[in-house]
């Protein structure tokens, strides 16, 4: 993916490209616009420049078919039917992978029962099924426990290379930037700019 002179809210000139398969962390103050920019790389805000995939732009095709090919788990996903098998395929339903660390049997649970981080663990799961090429990730693991981060990350990271998605995956925590990203870069002030190797 690659993103030329992108300018959205206050953020300008943004210039980036994420290789298939890795992973580009982005930081900064609340409020600096990171979530905006992920907004506009989904094409769910307006913005200037340009945003590319395997040389397909972002306004040569309808925001639907781009935002299948461009999937943003955002930091509270959206459920629309009352049960979590509801957003699922049949087909898929009992391939849960171990990492999310759900019973089978969440399929039938009330999307209403589970909490913000069981609702974070499943959205990765349906964003993944959509086979996207790219996965633009919201603070992913924000409201989750050490333990379950750590297998989070593990299993995202392997999905990743696998499939060779490009991930751009909004973080605070350092220790989380040092574990998954091939680069880092922070938002200061109206400019997005690489982070060096220690932070």
């Amino acid at each position: 993916m690659v993103l030329k002179n992108l300018c959205v809210g206050t953020l300008s000139n943004v210039s980036l490209t994420v290789p298939g398969g890795q992973v580009v962390c982005l930081s900064g103050p609340s409020g600096s616009g990171k979530s905006r920019l992920l907004r506009a790389v989904a094409d769910l805000e307006p913005h200037g420049g340009t945003v590319s995939v395997a040389d397909t732009c972002q306004e040569d095709l309808p925001a639907h078919q781009w935002r299948s090919r461009v999937v943003m788990v955002p930091a509270d996903s959206q459920w629309w039917f009352d049960e979590v098998g509801g957003h699922f395929p049949d087909h898929v339903k009992a391939d849960l992978p171990s990492a999310l660390g759900f019973p089978p049997e969440v399929m039938e649970w009330s999307v209403s029962r589970l909490s913000s981080g069981e609702r974070q663990r499943l959205a990765l799961w349906r964003a993944l099924l959509l086979e996207p090429e790219v996965l633009l990730l919201d603070e992913p693991t924000a409201n989750l426990d050490n333990d379950s981060t750590e297998a989070i990350e593990t299993w995202l990271l392997e999905e990743i290379r696998r499939r060779q998605i490009a991930v751009l995956w909004v973080a605070h925590d350092v220790g989380q930037i040092h574990r998954v990203a091939d680069a880092h870069y922070r938002i200061i002030g109206t400019s997005l700019e690489r982070a060096d190797g220690s932070d």
